[in-house]
């Protein structure tokens, strides 16, 4: 009130003297404001992204320098211009038209497009398009700001290449491969025709790698999935599964089952063809071959992984024919592992619940004597009843059980030995164990036959194991060195099976064998074939010379024991003699050959006692 009180008291002039100051600093303020917001224009104009600004029919008035640095044109070159200029023809005029009604409708548009540079370059920008309105409401100008997303999109593209390529082979990866298969059944389902997928294992891939190196691999690698692309259509499908393992993808081929097989056949011949040209790896030629199973699709329900699953068993019976070969995947091969798989899983629970027992089949010498016998697994199946080793040892061997079963099998055949050696009937003669290469081979099979006979209480002189001669191709040192050591305990050995391997005499005379067998092969048509009657007496001669006794398996007649004594072997084994018994038949069996024994001796006496008739009347006791 004071203030206003003085003012009031001022003379005239002086009152409107301080009016036009105030005046003045608040034009000056806001010439300043409007100064400070222009050079923040100005700035934010010639930041990094690119600036546009065109009138309301669309004519270039102003870019920035960004602008003209990512598109190639100077300012002069495109003012007076409109965008067309930048256009790459990479989308339709309808996407122009939804642009341009959106920045009507909503004041604004983003999004994606391919411009073109001054030097004719294609690039993907991100623009942000926004229409300036007047106090009218209508657009006087249209703003737009552009950013270079090449650097975006390589990167973009070098993850998806990562997530879905190979990245030493540039093919689809597996993630791929599933997409485009669940894409081909998709497609043909709806149109009807046939597809076929093939799987592709190159033969013998870990041994390049192994002797030729890891590199060496990857370039046979890259050289296959190159020529991969040159045996098929466009639009077919080549990926790497992993390892040395390829997928093909072939669609539309036919509706009807025959002539679409006849063109994935040529397809797979062609391939088969490629990939048997040599390669140059490193400055080598090296030669390659591929397993291929080929499995066809249709509007069945299968889905991607049957698939798979069916061109990878078609691959491995290619495998099984020899390799570089082509099978198709028949329906009984499923049936046929699904039968493996189950006896797989019978054979495990069967070694947990101990279903498996031995029979015995007696060893006899010249004079009747007993003098052995080798025990031979068989598995007392639950449903099945009992089963012999033909219709399980295979799958034993493949899945590795045939390990585990061996320890049984000895375990229990040490077990026998230790029940018969209670009593003196039972406990003079030899009990043969068969022992695989793959067991034999274990780093700890001395010390497990060990340990099974000290666990057990068994004599290691009344146990023979029996090897085969597939077992020698694999570490001669390593095999010599576990029989000495378990000779020196006792144990004895036998060559199973003899003349039918690839025995080495070099190594045969360093083995700490005991008894060669002669293999029933041979026995069998001993009297009908000269060949067969000349390697019989073979071996029996060489094991003379060697000092080892010779046995001769599968002796089913009279006439083949004589003619094996008269050519020098004087122990057998076979049906003449006795089928393989369980244990309860295998003790009569040794009590019936005792009373033989003692009735035999009792005859000797009495006929060098001077009483013939002696012979007659024992007999008839």
């Amino acid at each position: 009130m004071m203030t206003t009180a003085m003012n009031e008291a001022l003379p005239a002039s002086r009152r409107h003297q301080n009016t036009r100051h105030a005046g003045s600093s608040m034009r000056t303020a806001e010439r300043k404001r409007i100064e400070r917001e222009l050079r923040i224009a100005a700035t934010a104009f010639e930041a990094h992204e690119g600036m546009m600004i065109t009138d309301a029919d669309k004519v270039i008035l102003r870019v920035n320098r960004a602008f003209a640095e990512s598109s190639g044109y100077t300012p002069e070159e495109v003012i007076g211009k409109t965008p067309q200029l930048f256009r790459s023809h990479c989308h339709g005029p309808a996407f122009y038209e939804e642009l341009w009604r959106e920045v009507d409708q909503k004041g604004y548009w983003r999004g994606e497009m391919v411009t073109r540079r001054k030097n004719g370059e294609l690039f993907p920008v991100w623009y942000t398009m926004t229409g300036v309105r007047g106090s009218n409401g209508a657009i006087t100008n249209y703003v737009t700001t552009s950013t270079d997303i090449t650097r975006q999109k390589k990167a973009e593209k070098e993850i998806g290449e990562l997530v879905f390529y190979d990245p030493l082979t540039k093919l689809g990866n597996r993630r791929l491969l599933m997409d485009r298969l669940q894409q081909a059944l998709t497609g043909i389902r709806r149109s009807g025709n046939r597809g076929a997928l093939f799987f592709i294992d190159l033969d013998n891939f870990k041994t390049l790698n192994d002797t030729a190196g890891h590199e060496v691999g990857d370039l046979l690698l890259q050289q296959v999935a190159k020529r991969l692309g040159t045996c098929i259509r466009d639009g077919d499908t080549v990926a790497r599964l992993g390892g040395d393992e390829f997928v093909v993808i072939l669609t539309d081929l036919n509706a009807q089952l025959e002539p679409a097989m006849h063109l994935a056949r040529q397809v797979g011949e062609r391939i088969l063809e490629t990939l048997n040209m040599p390669y140059e790896l490193a400055g080598q030629v090296h030669l390659s071959s591929p397993s291929i199973g080929v499995v066809m699709f249709c509007k069945s329900n299968e889905t991607v992984q049957e698939l798979l699953r069916h061109a990878d068993l078609a691959m491995y019976q290619a495998k099984a024919g020899g390799r570089n070969g082509l099978r198709f995947f028949d329906p009984a091969m499923q049936t046929a592992i699904k039968v493996r798989a189950d006896l797989e899983a019978a054979l495990r629970q069967a070694l947990q619940r101990r279903e498996f027992v031995l029979h015995y089949q007696p060893q006899i010498n010249a004079e009747g004597k007993l003098v052995g016998a080798e025990a031979l697994v068989r598995w007392q199946h639950p449903q099945r009843g009992l089963l012999s080793p033909g219709e399980f040892i295979g799958v034993a061997e493949e899945s590795g059980m045939v390990v585990p079963l061996g320890l049984q099998v000895l375990e229990i055949a040490c077990e026998q030995l230790v029940q018969w050696a209670r009593s003196c009937t039972l406990c003079d003669f030899v009990l043969s164990v068969n022992v695989s290469a793959r067991q034999f081979h274990q780093s700890e099979f001395v010390e497990q036959v060990l340990a099974t006979l000290q666990r057990t209480g068994a004599n290691p002189k009344r146990l023979k194991l029996e090897l085969t001669e597939s077992l020698l191709l694999d570490n001669v040192e390593d095999t010599i060195t576990k029989m000495t050591t378990l000779r020196s305990h006792g144990v004895s050995f036998a060559l199973d099976d003899f003349g039918i391997g690839y025995s080495s005499l070099s190594y045969l005379k360093r083995l700490p064998l005991d008894q060669l067998k002669i293999d029933q092969s041979f026995v069998r048509t001993v009297l009908s074939d000269a060949n067969d009657a000349a390697i019989a007496k073979m071996i029996v001669a060489l094991g003379q010379t060697m000092g080892l006794t010779v046995i001769a398996e599968g002796v089913e007649t009279q006439e083949q024991r004589d003619f094996l004594l008269e050519s020098g072997c004087i122990v057998y084994q076979g049906y003449y003699f006795g089928r393989p018994m369980p244990t309860e038949q295998f003790e009569a069996f040794l009590r019936n050959i005792e009373c033989l024994e003692e009735t035999s001796t009792l005859i000797h006496r009495c006929m060098q006692a001077g009483k013939p008739d002696g012979e007659r009347s024992l007999r008839a006791a």
